[in-house]
């Protein structure tokens, strides 16, 4: 996930004058020049040919095209109201499970995601796809501990898949959510 939180595409633009070495106003002028490319080809010219990454190459990309944020959520009921009615019952409860045990937990939208996190730490995390909701702890280490208690979900290296109308496993959300907070203290 990118480190731009805000939705802000300018956000990223300190970064890539220092990282790429050219101010903002070179960089518009190489994206003048790309004006009619479609997105895929405008994204691969910058990672190929000045070595951006993804997240740069499509802040910039998407901010020539007149996108100035990708944040399409400010609450997380705007983000419930767009997904399956099933999938959103299901994180609801698991949120409303995390938060009963830890109520200093705040509830935010960053990617366009629900979120719970303490300060600036992100703690844990959901989002969908239309098969299953995928959910996230925001700790490889964590994931890996517990891997072993989840051999019949879907466990990638930085989510967990579970299914839409999962039936939650209480213990295993709130030992996610309490090797995390661990972790960060």
């Amino acid at each position: 996930m990118p480190a731009n939180a805000s939705g802000s595409r300018e956000a990223h633009f300190p970064s890539i004058e220092k990282k790429y070495g050219e101010k903002m106003s070179y960089w518009f002028g190489i994206m003048k020049k790309l004006e009619g490319k479609k997105y895929p080809e405008q994204i691969a010219h910058l990672r190929e040919n000045y070595g951006f990454s993804q997240a740069h190459a499509n802040a910039l990309v998407m901010y020539s095209r007149g996108s100035e944020s990708s944040k399409r959520f400010t609450t997380v009921k705007e983000y419930y109201d767009t997904i399956d009615p099933q999938q959103a019952k299901t994180i609801k409860t698991i949120f409303k499970i995390i938060k009963s045990k830890y109520p200093e937990l705040e509830s935010v939208v960053a990617w366009n995601q629900p979120m719970l996190r303490i300060d600036t730490a992100y703690i844990f995390g959901a989002t969908v796809s239309s098969k299953k909701i995928l959910i996230a702890p925001w700790s490889t280490a964590v994931l890996e501990k517990f891997a072993p208690k989840m051999t019949d979900l879907d466990v990638k290296k930085k989510t967990i898949g579970v299914p839409n109308d999962w039936e939650i496993d209480e213990k295993l959300i709130l030992g996610l959510v309490k090797a995390r907070l661990a972790e960060i203290k």
